[in-house]
């Protein structure tokens, strides 16, 4: 159990069975009565994100919650598979839990999945990934009318804007978290 006094920013909490982590908080002291801690919480398991208001010396409970590092091995209709590397144990995690974020994540890639109350609930991908481009118009000399980017398809399925210079067979690195071009690490020729 820790206080609302005790939050700080990524903190995972309990609120009503669920596990939520801590985007913001502000304390508050009134005049009179006590403080309060305002805070947005983010849901682990769907997303969403809800204001809370705590009372400071309110106890909250901290979820049974666990990060853990393992290597992505494969995928089926429903289903995302993942190894623990220290003790080849392997996991199933559903595909309504990996989301968006498999169009970005080639196999064998170390991802942090996170598990609450013994069953996995999603993944974190790493910061940055590298992938190559299987699909992409080819860049016309001079044709900047379009902003200079064109879209590209990269091997797992997922589609990024970037420079006309790209070509298939570049490997790209992409942000992750906004899904978004970084740089060419290599060129195919």
């Amino acid at each position: 159990m820790i206080t609302p006094n005790q939050f700080k920013r990524g903190a995972k909490i309990e609120l009503d069975g669920e596990p939520y982590g801590i985007v913001e908080y502000l304390h508050i002291k009134c005049g009179r009565g006590g403080a309060t801690v305002r805070t947005k919480v983010k849901s682990l398991r769907t997303g969403a994100v809800i204001e809370r208001t705590f009372k400071s010396d309110e106890k909250i409970k901290q979820p049974d919650f666990e990060d853990k590092e393992m290597e992505y091995l494969y995928c089926d209709t429903e289903k995302f598979y993942f190894m623990d590397n220290s003790s080849y144990e392997q996991v199933e995690v559903p595909a309504e839990y990996v989301g968006d974020s498999a169009l970005f994540m080639p196999e064998n890639i170390m991802v942090q999945v996170q598990i609450f109350n013994g069953q996995p609930i999603g993944i974190d991908l790493p910061n940055f990934v590298e992938l190559e481009v299987v699909e992409t118009d080819p860049g016309l000399k001079g044709d900047t009318v379009s902003g200079g980017n064109k879209p590209a398809k990269v091997i797992t399925g997922g589609s990024v804007n970037v420079p006309l210079f790209i070509n298939i067979g570049d490997v790209l690195k992409i942000d992750t978290r906004d899904q978004i071009y970084m740089e060419r690490v290599r060129s195919a020729k």
